[in-house]
């Protein structure tokens, strides 16, 4: 298969074309994905920009991006294929009457007009160039885990009415995880591995400046300053970096261009959800000298 990237600055300076602001350890690691030919598992709190990372890197290389979205009960049924059950009965009462034999009808019902493919399965089909972005992968039980490892493996699948569908292309596969379980030591070996961070105050202002092209610098430096301070708390949810952009586009559509304890308070349910955590919130800005300052 065709590489995709030429060199670690390359993929970097594409990221960046598509307005994500990646380092060199995210480039690095993208790069060796796509010439070792195996899959990133991202790890890191949530809203850090695990998933924008896959949605970007296929925007940037002209791939399709397709998304198995996990959760608690997933099965091979949903991550796979199953079969139109539905579709099937309509085709066999419809043929109730017909001369044909079982043996016809079997091998009609169970064809690929009757299959219904889901992410996986649609990823090995794929002719196009595909990024495939397996979200929350902690979310699934072990027993899926295994089998996103055994099609990660092999790149095929065996549907016994069907035979053996072998993949067309290689996609560029993206793991996602938010550690709310520990991931087994076969996925984590067989994967690079990533951790994305909160991103550093100067950074997350970029980040700002780039999202929210019509912000001021000095705003968009005050927003990232007080996120920090904001993240120092002990708090229940952390703000996400979008929810950090978020606020940065709420405070200029208020016309606001500098932050004090008031504007902060009044805005503050942009950045947390949890009202205890507003309350440590408000509390350090009531006594933050920096704010209004």
């Amino acid at each position: 298969m065709a590489e995709r990237f030429t060199d670690v600055p390359t993929v970097r300076q594409q990221l960046r074309e598509v307005d994500y602001l990646a380092d060199d350890g995210i480039s690095g690691v993208v790069f060796l994905a796509d010439r070792l030919g195996k899959p990133i598992l991202v790890e890191g709190p949530a809203g850090t920009g695990k998933t924008q990372l896959a949605k970007s890197v296929a925007e940037m290389s002209g791939s399709r991006l397709i998304r198995l979205q996990c959760y608690e009960g997933l099965d091979e049924a949903k991550a796979l294929y199953e079969w139109n059950y539905k579709k099937q009965l309509l085709r066999i009462q419809a043929e109730r009457n017909a001369d044909g034999s079982w043996e016809e009808l079997e091998d009609d019902i169970f064809s690929d007009e009757f299959l219904l493919t889901r992410p996986l399965l649609e990823a090995i089909q794929a002719d196009d160039p595909v990024v495939l972005l397996i979200d929350e992968v902690d979310r699934v039980e072990v027993e899926t885990e295994a089998l996103l490892l055994e099609i990660r493996s092999d790149f095929q699948v065996s549907i016994p009415e069907l035979g053996t569908i072998e993949a067309k292309q290689i996609p560029l596969v993206f793991l996602t995880s938010n550690n709310t379980r520990e991931l087994s030591e076969a996925l984590k070996r067989r994967c690079l591995y990533l951790h994305v961070d909160y991103p550093e105050m100067d950074r997350e202002k970029e980040i700002v400046l780039t999202k929210v092209p019509e912000i001021a610098e000095n705003l968009a430096d005050q927003i990232a300053r007080v996120v920090r301070s904001i993240r120092q708390l002990e708090l229940k949810k952390a703000p996400s970096v979008s929810e950090t952009i978020d606020w940065a586009r709420t405070l200029v559509l208020l016309g606001i261009d500098k932050i004090d304890a008031e504007t902060a308070t009044e805005t503050v349910n942009v950045l947390l959800k949890y009202q205890a955590d507003i309350a440590k919130a408000v509390k350090d800005f009531a006594s933050n000298d920096q704010l209004g300052s």
